[in-house]
């Protein structure tokens, strides 16, 4: 349907309700209240010709020509806003699709009206998608002929990188915006404007620095989520008050604003703040102990760490990231079902979110503890690094080249290749390494957990290829 024929919104389609959530209400006008995406908003840019009205268009300063868009970046950073705005600003026909619930058949239809209105009155269209991410290939195939012939013009919104998520004859005709996390100043300025905005708070609180550091601190780079952290808080206190409830529109001009102060956030987030800087010493400082008592096999250090982590509001999918490389870092092969282990994490971490990712997290951080370790494949894989930076190269041995293209065979590339699976044990004595590096050791398995077993193969492997 088209996102702005219901009544009750207001020119920028936003709900004239003043129930409606505060984020919504303090979604932004124009893109000069967009905060922490300068690098996309400067003159000339591509979102501001897609917000340019048709008059400037056709004086051929505006959008004629824009490609179709994908907005990359993580949640809360205004992904939805510059579709809104380019809706109102474009005066264009906007069209909202989810990726959760629309069909192939719904974007077939949403086209095929794109298609007669463009044709019978010029009329353009803007189709917006949500979490394209979640289109199967096949319906992010069926938006490449109205994208090509730009029957419609797509703007498509993810967390996910597009490189992997967008198939890739969509993604070279589109072009790439990626979002930035917004940065602690522009969530304080966001902050600030909800509480004085008359289409926020107007005035009916004040909130006090630590109070707002807190909501900082927990929104992390989340826009949506400090905005509902702070309403809920002012809420509440508005509530005990006696004033009238949120979003009124009522300015305490007769007497002083009630002030949100910390515990009023801590309620309600339902959570204790946690003396934590995200961006100074005491997250390094909490990090580094959370590695150290995984590597250190202490789990009950690292279930303590990583709480603090969680009750501070570091994000969850940097946490998953952590755990998955000391899975390999200090476990290794001494368990190999560890790193699986905290690759799935990573995945159920996308899809299921907080706060039920925290038993996932404690999970893999626990595997990690608890997993007999090695770092043998760390000081493997920097012994072969050193190696390779350092020249030792050597050529690649004849019968290892490859042997599929033509005149391959002329040069000697695969003669003499012995293939071993027709040998006993699928090993053969055969050279790999170039010869500069004959003999060189890198990998050299622990006697710890199943690197114990393969310890004594791999003795009795070498042995056969070293002959």
């Amino acid at each position: 349907m088209d996102l702005f024929e219901s009544a009750g919104t207001d020119d920028v389609g936003v709900p004239l309700d003043s129930r409606a959530p505060l984020a919504v209400r303090m979604r932004p006008r124009t893109l000069d209240e967009v905060v922490g995406q300068d690098h996309l908003l400067v003159p000339g840019s591509p979102l501001r010709r897609l917000v340019d009205p048709p008059r400037d268009r056709d004086r051929g300063a505006g959008g004629a020509g824009v490609a179709s868009v994908i907005l990359w970046g993580p949640p809360g950073t205004g992904k939805t806003t510059l579709a809104y705005l380019v809706a109102r600003g474009s005066e264009r026909r906007f069209v909202e699709l989810s990726a959760v619930t629309a069909g192939v058949g719904d974007i077939r239809q949403v086209v095929s009206d794109a298609r007669r209105r463009l044709v019978a009155g010029g009329e353009e269209t803007v189709l917006f998608i949500d979490e394209v991410h979640r289109f199967s290939r096949s319906q992010q195939d069926a938006l490449l002929p109205s994208v090509e012939n730009r029957w419609v013009t797509l703007m498509a919104a993810t967390t996910e990188n597009p490189s992997f998520s967008v198939v890739s004859p969509l993604l070279s005709r589109s072009l790439l915006l990626t979002l930035r996390p917004l940065d602690a100043e522009a969530v304080r300025r966001l902050i600030d404007r909800a509480v004085a905005d008359e289409r926020g708070l107007a005035g009916t609180v004040s909130v006090d620095d630590d109070a707002r550091e807190q909501i900082v601190r927990m929104a992390g780079s989340d826009a949506r989520k400090s905005l509902t952290v702070l309403e809920v808080a002012a809420g509440a206190v508005l509530a005990g008050d006696g004033r009238p409830p949120v979003g009124t529109g009522r300015a305490a001009d007769e007497q002083e604003a009630p002030v949100v102060t910390l515990e009023d956030v801590e309620h309600a987030a339902d959570v204790a703040a946690v003396r934590y800087d995200r961006a100074g010493d005491q997250h390094y400082d909490v990090v580094s102990a959370f590695i150290k008592s995984m590597r250190g096999s202490d789990p009950d250090a690292t279930l303590h760490y990583l709480a603090r982590m969680i009750a501070a509001g570091e994000d969850p999918r940097y946490i998953a990231r952590r755990i998955t490389i000391h899975a390999a870092e200090d476990v290794g092969l001494a368990d190999p079902t560890v790193l699986s282990t905290a690759v799935a994490v990573q995945q159920a971490v996308a899809l299921i979110g907080m706060p039920e990712a925290q038993l996932v997290l404690a999970e893999a951080a626990l595997a990690v503890a608890t997993a007999p370790k090695s770092n043998a494949v760390t000081t493997g894989i920097g012994q072969a690094m050193a190696d390779v930076r350092a020249g030792r190269l050597g050529q690649v041995p004849a019968h290892l080249r490859d042997a599929h293209y033509a005149g391959a065979e002329r040069l000697g590339h695969g003669r003499d290749y012995l293939y071993p699976h027709d040998f006993p044990h699928g090993v053969v004595a055969q050279r790999y390494l170039p010869d500069e590096l004959a003999g060189r050791r890198y990998y050299e398995p622990t006697g710890n957990g199943f690197e114990k077993q393969l310890a004594s193969r791999l003795e009795a492997v070498r042995r056969i290829l070293d002959r």
